[in-house]
């Protein structure tokens, strides 16, 4: 079943293109709507299903978190297999560190990976840090983070 935001970038797209909307998408796209503008729903993102997780993470950052964390660990699976937990969290701090101060700056507009990062750990540093959630990290979150 899509989530509200993937309902949300379906009609975006859509829209963007010009196609109409499949009944389904219209019913709950105006359904939330009137939620909202007959002030059933206190916000936008409230009628629109857009709830904040629990500690009180927006859910735009939430989803950035989960895309980072989820790039971190596989570069950890991909590049430090093998190692321990505080061995694999220090290498990607350093690397993480190195490409903040070096390739991020000219890599940060760019909207596809860059064809040069396909398949080196570069890879999955730019899919971290164009998450949108904060990086680098620290050591000791890096940990915590791998060993989800």
């Amino acid at each position: 079943m899509p989530t509200s935001i993937d309902n949300l970038r379906e009609v975006a797209r859509r829209c963007s293109a010009g196609e109409p909307l499949p009944a389904s998408l219209a019913t709950w796209l105006g359904k939330s709507l009137d939620e909202f503008l007959s002030h059933k729903r206190r916000s936008i993102e409230d009628a629109l299903g857009l709830v904040w997780s629990r500690g009180g993470v927006p859910w735009w950052l939430d989803e950035a978190m989960r895309k980072r964390d989820a790039a971190l660990r596989e570069l950890a699976q991909r590049f430090y297999c093998g190692q321990a937990v505080s061995r694999q969290a220090a290498a990607i701090y350093r690397a993480a560190l190195r490409y903040a101060g070096s390739r991020w700056h000219s890599d940060c507009a760019a909207e596809q990976l860059p064809p040069e990062h396909s398949g080196t750990p570069y890879e999955w540093l730019w899919r971290a840090f164009k998450s949108g959630a904060a990086m680098p990290l620290g050591d000791r979150q890096l940990r915590h983070i791998l060993t989800r």
